[in-house]
């Protein structure tokens, strides 16, 4: 299934899904106790109702919601105001683990494949320059032990 995380069409995302898993449109309609008609409405609609797209992650057993969230990790990354307010609050800001698994290789990916730099990565998604370089290091110990 491919991935756009900047413009998400959620619509073309379940068709798509359910196309690969071979899913007729009428068990879908009877899922949602709705016609043919509707659920054809739904794969052309940018988005939908948080309550219907979880019974779309039920239907086809996928988190439909990991592309938002892909998509506030990379494009909407902590301001530094943010960042700021939130150091001088002492509530704290956790930010551990924020970036999931894919995200880690897709950039780790683009940066060994020199599809882009560390800075690049560091401007468009605002991830701290520390963060990348601890990624880095970290395959290269695996990649070390795995090899040996």
């Amino acid at each position: 299934m491919k991935k756009n995380t900047k413009n998400i069409h959620i619509g073309s995302i379940l068709e798509q899904s359910v196309e690969e898993q071979n899913i007729s449109l009428e068990r879908v309609a009877k899922y949602f106790k709705c016609s043919i008609d509707d659920v054809e409405k739904m794969f052309l609609d940018k988005s939908l109702d948080s309550e219907q797209l979880l019974k779309w992650c039920k239907l086809l057993k996928y988190d439909f919601f990991r592309y938002y969230t892909g998509h506030l990790i990379l494009y909407h990354g902590i301001s530094t105001s943010v960042r700021k307010q939130a150091d001088k609050n002492m509530q704290g800001f956790f930010k551990k683990n924020v970036y999931t698994v894919q995200i880690k290789n897709y950039i780790l990916d683009g940066i060994n494949k020199n599809k882009f730099t560390i800075n690049e990565v560091m401007d468009k998604y605002n991830i701290p320059r520390t963060t990348i370089y601890n990624w880095l290091r970290k395959e290269t110990v695996i990649d070390y032990k795995l090899n040996n």
